[in-house]
């Protein structure tokens, strides 16, 4: 054989080796699993745009133990796929120890590593029966606040000493000592941890993996991240970068967000907040919106600065669809509140602030969605349902609502009877389904 001849044989062989390796099956991954495919949300083959809410207690309503009612959260979700609701943002579990006013319980992570057992049990629970239902939750794993312990209860247990609570402190003092929580190496080491117990979980009611489970949407590193100083920005970045990077490792399947405020909880830098979401490993992006909260509204004046609320929430959302069109990356509003009206916490007072803010913001969201645009979807906050709250603080015993234990119970909660936020709620879940077919 000529050696022009032994060359070509010698080029054919290896194309043919790596079109045999090209061709050689990959793995497929479960069906009904969200990706972004192009900057969008799709699910099974079709785009993906959602109304949904936030439901934080679903894990200990699912539990049998304190503070668990199957009956509850079964009629909860039915109420809520009845209103064409199917995006749940759902908290994994609390941390730390019970009985400290202010902070949500019963807590899942008594202490690094060592676990209540019937809140997993109610996480399990929950996922099975949202999945009946055809809905996915979103589940993040860590907060900044002092609500489910979070930021706080892994500084304690690396040594960084004993975290001032904010209802006997304030919140000054409370976020100049969670700011140390971007640079501690070892209160990190002790999330990671908990992040692989959770990630590696299989499910006991339907056996299967929860890297493989359709019922979940998003790994979501925390609830409102922050860097909480300057000096704190570039480490807070790199936290998140290696978060992300663990959970894609544990999960190749699901998707992963930071579960950022936006521009906000990122001591206002955009160019913080744009690196963050820039990260490979980060599938979309995440804003947060709070009128009361960021004074755009004022006690006694909810109804006369409800146009410079609506101003400030589209000058808001508008910046942050500017980076999502750069990035390339849905955009999520996943928690927007407003008191009820007289800022009253009372089930009988009437929303109609309310009503118009929710409708405003559903517009912004669903007439972006209409035209094919990255708002994705948002989730209200939050979802009090049939609770029946009979403290303006939350004691142990009572309904979980809406507000975590450290807010007045009533004041953002949508709850069952609310009958006109829900008729609004409802007519934005019925546009945004054309932007999905």
């Amino acid at each position: 054989m000529n050696k022009s001849l032994l060359v070509v044989l010698f080029i054919m062989i290896g194309i043919a080796a790596t079109d045999a390796k090209s061709n050689k099956k990959k793995p497929s991954r479960p069906a009904g699993l969200v990706e972004v495919v192009d900057g969008h949300f799709v699910r099974d083959g079709k785009p993906y745009y959602y109304v949904g809410t936030n439901f934080w207690y679903g894990a200990i309503l699912g539990s049998e133990g304190q503070g668990g009612n199957r009956e509850r959260l079964c009629q909860e979700l039915d109420d809520l796929k009845a209103m064409g609701i199917d995006n749940l943002r759902i908290l994994v579990g609390s941390d730390g120890e019970r009985g400290v006013t202010t902070k949500v319980e019963p807590t899942l992570q008594v202490a690094p590593g060592v676990y209540n057992d019937t809140i997993f049990a109610g996480l399990d629970y929950l996922l099975m029966e949202m999945g009946k239902r055809q809905m996915v939750a979103v589940l993040y794993l860590n907060n900044s606040w002092e609500w489910s312990g979070g930021y706080g209860f892994y500084l304690e247990h690396a040594g960084a000493g004993v975290a001032p609570r904010p209802n006997e402190a304030g919140y000054w003092p409370f976020m100049q000592f969670v700011s140390k929580f971007a640079s501690n190496k070892r209160a990190h080491e002790l999330f990671y941890q908990y992040v692989r117990d959770v990630i590696g979980r299989t499910n006991r009611y339907t056996g299967k993996r929860y890297s493989e489970d359709p019922a979940i949407m998003s790994w979501q590193i925390g609830n409102e991240p922050r860097a909480f100083s300057n000096e704190a920005k570039q480490p807070f970045a790199q936290w998140l970068a290696e978060a992300s990077a663990l959970i894609r490792s544990l999960d190749p399947n699901h998707l992963i967000s930071i579960g950022s405020e936006g521009k906000w909880g990122c001591e206002e830098d955009m160019g913080l907040y744009e690196q963050i979401c820039s990260d490979a490993n980060i599938d979309y992006m995440n804003i947060h919106l709070w009128p009361y909260n960021w004074s755009w509204v004022h006690q006694r004046t909810l109804r006369k600065e409800l146009p410079n609320a609506c101003t400030n929430t589209k000058e808001y959302i508008d910046e942050h669809l500017v980076l999502s069109a750069k990035l390339r990356k849905p955009l999520v509003l996943e928690e927007f509140g407003f008191p009820r009206d007289g800022f009253s916490f009372s089930q009988e007072s009437t929303t109609t602030v309310r009503d118009d803010f929710y409708r405003f913001v559903f517009s912004l969201v669903v007439d972006n969605a209409l035209q094919g645009g990255q708002f994705a979807g948002c989730n209200f906050w939050g979802w009090g349902g049939r609770a029946n709250p009979k403290n303006e603080q939350w004691r142990v015993g009572d309904d979980y609502t809406g507000d975590p234990a450290q807010e007045a119970q009533g004041l953002n909660s949508v709850f069952f009877s609310d009958k006109s936020t829900i008729d609004v709620i409802r007519q934005q879940v019925e546009r945004i389904k054309q932007a999905g077919k």
